[in-house]
């Protein structure tokens, strides 16, 4: 060694290696990341930094926490715990299955990563985020008060969100609405249903590379949780193959394939072999999927199926839906047991009776003729469900539980908005929308200077009720509601209006011309008829 070269970095004893995904040309770089650690090697020069990992010693862990910024800290968290798709058992996403309550369960079962069903980007973009403290829920809310998507805190670092797109654009506001309350983003790329093809959805996008390119490419570079996409095999192994390395090189950290081409069904038999060249022709991750109706009966039969394609994890649909405890090790646990576990958590976090229902059918299959099985197809809510299941006593404490926090709620939020002062002295004004379990339809009370004013309309639309009520408020109080007079012609403000815009004028919108229209409302428990 020449006199005065540096002498070499040495490995601190005590030490562990910390490892940092490594980058190429197709993949985006973390630059927050690549931040971090050349502060890291400034500030510890005997940390190594050395194919995209770092060995850090224990006792620099405290010293490091307090030099290196909260956001920069948090980024390095988020690389360490990215979702990592090798050697895993995944419940597969599954239209009016793979919802809240059989997600949950398959995570106590023991599965390691959830995809939701496919949810349709015009859909989700029209979506409020809500945070529901009565369920501790994060609420994807539609216009029309649809809960689109709903997760909790549990299944937060498991969940792959998917969708279905056939618009680079559109897909990544979709990503970026979501992205913090998943684990990753997945491309549905192999549904051959109607619904999702006809909109150039699904398995339509593998007759188009260069948008598959691009809608995949878009999503890795605008998000920062992974992104995967599933898709079918092709009538010829080349092309397959060739389309799975083009989807490798815009960054995706895995890639699932359903072992069947677009016109086949389970009754057919899986491609093994198509999914074992794949998985040997490409570096990422390949998640065989498509085994249920053949190989996996139970949880030995997973790793049966990853054996034989070679993938690296495997992806398990119809067999998780017919009984979610496949992905016990331990074995499966009776259909009435699972039944129950489910119908628990569909209960716990309000999922739709007809949802329930559905999942419920498929559990039971050829017990469906039995005497509890006709029970559940003609029940037509969530409590006769349980009562079909003899779980009605559990159905009433749980939903008496959920009244009492939603009231509890709505105190704290009435005490709150009683603190805030009216606007030029005018009582303060609260409206507040109720919904009946039982059948799920909404009611509206309005609070103005104390007094209660409410409909006796009750619809699935809260937009309808808080109407209702408001017009009974304004009505009592003798104000305006935008109501036309008796007798009066509505004629007469097109007239007006059409004067207005030939001088010039700024018009605003006309009052209802809907005069046919009745609802029953109530002031202060009494009720009457009154014309819209």
């Amino acid at each position: 060694m020449e006199q005065g070269s540096p002498l070499p970095a040495r490995r601190l004893w005590n030490t562990r290696p910390l490892r940092i995904p490594k980058w190429n040309g197709a993949a985006p770089r973390n630059d927050a990341t690549v931040r971090a650690a050349e502060v890291i090697s400034l500030k510890f020069p005997h940390v190594f930094l050395v194919c995209g990992s770092y060995t850090l010693p224990r006792a620099v862990l405290c010293d490091l926490r307090q030099f290196v910024s909260k956001a920069t800290e948090e980024m390095i968290n988020q690389t360490v715990n990215r979702l990592c798709y090798r050697n895993k058992v995944i419940l597969a996403p599954m239209v009016r299955v793979g919802t809240l309550p059989m997600r949950l369960l398959a995570l106590d079962y023991g599965a390691d990563i959830v995809y939701c069903e496919e949810l349709i980007d015009l859909k989700m973009i029209q979506c409020k985020r809500i945070v529901n403290d009565v369920l501790d829920t994060i609420d994807y809310v539609a216009t029309d008060e649809r809960v689109i998507f709903r997760t909790c805190e549990r299944e937060k670092n498991h969940v792959v969100f998917q969708m279905g797109t056939a618009d680079a654009q559109r897909a990544l506001t979709v990503a970026q609405l979501v992205e913090n309350d998943v684990a990753g983003i997945d491309v549905n790329m192999g549904c051959p249903k109607e619904y999702s093809t006809k909109g150039g959805m699904g398995v339509a996008l593998l007759s188009n590379p260069d948008k598959i390119e691009a809608i995949l490419s878009t999503l890795v570079k605008g998000i920062s949780k992974p992104v995967t996409c599933k898709i079918r095999i092709l009538p010829s192994l080349e092309d397959t193959i060739n389309l799975v390395k083009r989807i490798e090189k815009t960054g995706v950290a895995a890639v699932a394939v359903h072992g069947r081409r677009k016109e086949e069904r389970p009754q057919h038999p899986v491609h093994c072999d198509v999914i074992k060249a794949i998985s040997e022709a490409v570096s990422i991750p390949v998640i065989a999927n498509g085994g249920s109706q053949e190989i996996i009966k139970e949880y030995s039969g997973i790793e049966e199926f990853q054996r034989v394609t070679n993938a690296s994890s495997v992806m398990v649909a119809r067999a998780a839906m017919w009984n979610p405890s496949i992905f016990r090790k331990e074995g499966l646990l009776p259909t009435e047991t699972v039944l129950k576990e489910y119908l628990t958590y569909a209960i716990k976090y309000d999922s739709h009776y007809s949802n329930t229902k559905y999942c419920l059918c498929q559990m039971l299959r050829e017990k469906l003729e039995s005497a509890q099985g006709k029970k559940l197809h003609a029940a037509q809510s969530n409590k006769e469900i349980c009562e079909a299941f003899e779980m009605d006593v559990f159905y009433k404490e749980a939903t008496a539980c959920m009244e009492a926090k939603r009231d509890i709620l709505n105190t704290k939020c009435q005490e709150k908005s009683e603190q805030l002062p009216g606007d030029n002295g005018s009582p303060d004004t609260i409206q507040m929308a109720v919904q009946r379990p039982s059948d799920r339809l909404f009611n509206s009370v309005v609070t103005v200077a104390d007094k209660n004013y409410s409909s006796s309309c009750w619809d699935k639309t809260k937009k309808v009720v808080e109407q209702s009520s408001a017009i009974v408020c304004l009505r009592t109080l003798g104000l305006p509601d935008g109501r036309l007079c008796d007798g009066e012609n509505p004629l007469k403000y097109k007239r007006k209006r059409d004067e207005e815009i030939t001088n010039g004028i700024e018009t605003t919108s006309l009052p209802s011309l809907n005069t046919n229209k009745r609802k029953s409302i109530t002031d202060e428990n009494t009720t009457t008829d009154i014309l819209l």
